[in-house]
Formats: C-alpha cells, sequence, structure tokens
C-alpha cells in the first residue's frame, strides 16, 4: 500500500539574509530530519509549495538540490520519491559516521569549555528523562547530544560534514530508539563519552564514541532485518 504524503512543518519565514530557494531546501532538510519526509514518500512541487506557501520557483531549485545530493529521485511523472538505501550505503554510511564521530569526541576532549560540556550534561539528562515510549524525542536529543560534540570540536568542516550525514540518516526510518533496551544502553554510552571528554582524554573519548556508534549499527541491522 502506497504510504500517504508526509506532511512537513509550516511556512517558510522570509528575511534573515537567506534566498527563498535556500530556505526551502533547509525546510526540507529538517522535514528528513524530524521523520516528516520517509523513504518512499513523494514529493511534488505543487504540494510542498502549498504546504510551505511559496511559488513553485524556489521549491523546484530545492528539490534539485535534493536530487543532486541523492536524498530523492524521479517517480515516473508523478514528481520525486524520497530514496531508500541499501544495505551497502547503510553499511559505508555507518563506516563514516563511526570515523567523524570519533574524531569529534576526540577533538571536542582538546577544546571543549566546561560550559559546554555542562550543556552535554544536560541534554543527557534529557534523554534520560525521556519517556522509553517517545523514540522520536530521543533522537531529537541524540541529535542534539552529537551536534553539541561537534560544534565543541571547533572544526568548521568536520561539522558542516556531520550535518550532512543527519540528513543521510533521516532516510533511514525509524529510529534504533526503538529497539529494546537501546535507549538505557544510549545512555551509558553518552556519559562514558562526556566523562572522557570533560578529563580531556582525547584516546579514551574516540575509542568510546566510535563504539557507540558500532552499536548504533548493530541496532540499525536488527530494524532492517525486521522490514
Amino acid at each position: 500500500m502506497a504510504r500517504r504524503p508526509a506532511k512537513a512543518g509550516g511556512t517558510i519565514a522570509r528575511g534573515g539574509g537567506i534566498a527563498l530557494g535556500e530556505a526551502v531546501f533547509r525546510s526540507l532538510c529538517e522535514a528528513l530530519q524530524a521523520g516528516s519526509y520517509r523513504a518512499g514518500d513523494r514529493l511534488r512541487e505543487e504540494e510542498v509549495a502549498q504546504r510551505l506557501k511559496v511559488s513553485r520557483t524556489p521549491v523546484r531549485e530545492a528539490l534539485g538540490r535534493l536530487a543532486a545530493r541523492g536524498f530523492v529521485e524521479p517517480a515516473g511523472g508523478r514528481g520525486l520519491i524520497v530514496r531508500n538505501l541499501d544495505i551497502s550505503e547503510v553499511l559505508e554510511l555507518y563506516a563514516m559516521r563511526e570515523i567523524m564521530e570519533g574524531a569529534a569526541a576526540r577533538l571536542a576532549a582538546a577544546h571543549a569549555s566546561m560550559t559546554e560540556i555542562d550543556a552535554l550534561r544536560d541534554i543527557e539528562q534529557a534523554f534520560a528523562e525521556a519517556s522509553a515510549t517517545d523514540a522520536a524525542e530521543m533522537a531529537r536529543l541524540n541529535r542534539a547530544f552529537h551536534g553539541a560534540i561537534c560544534r565543541a570540536a571547533r572544526n568548521r568542516y568536520l561539522d558542516n560534514a556531520s550535518r550532512e550525514l543527519q540528513d543521510w540518516i533521516a532516510l533511514l526510518g525509524p529510529t534504533t530508539f526503538t529497539v529494546t533496551g537501546r535507549p538505557s544502553t544510549s545512555h551509558g554510552e553518552h556519559q562514558a563519552i562526556i566523562d572522557a571528554i570533560a578529563a580531556h582524554d582525547g584516546d579514551k573519548a574516540e575509542q568510546l564514541a566510535r563504539a557507540h556508534i558500532r552499536e548504533a549499527l548493530r541496532c540499525r541491522l536488527k530494524l532492517l532485518q525486521k522490514q
């Protein structure tokens, strides 16, 4: 059965020095990350334009950029569909994620301020307090956690690459926090990473971060086996 078209967020905010096409593109990327669009969902120019209350020209530009990056692909004469990654792409994606998250944790151990470390602990506390049934909220906090580590790494190129990787991860569908036991094990892994960063132990921070992503991959493969 075909999935109903997903519903993205509200209108595009004008101003701020951002071109309309860029604003639409960012909105669609955020919708992917939020799970508003999933693999197999259709994106039609007219529907997206109506939803965001913009003309079709910036939507066409934004969809072209998504297609160029490989996030969407043609669906005959019925617009575009969000891509579904195959198993080899998933393994490649997590291999890169392990490298990048490990590097971010190592650099954060060298550069993170006490304020940033406290912020990481606050995010993790909120993650721990999130209901075990609210996987979407845990996924949001998890993105915030890893994003905060990337920013603490003080490397703009790593930060930009990590943001793009998050867009690809959004194509994978349900969060791994739906796997039994994953929220609690992830919480423990996060705490250990924070402690290593706070101790300025780059070797340990990288080792723990890489192990954390390998465990995330194990859970992702479990989910894929059920599909």
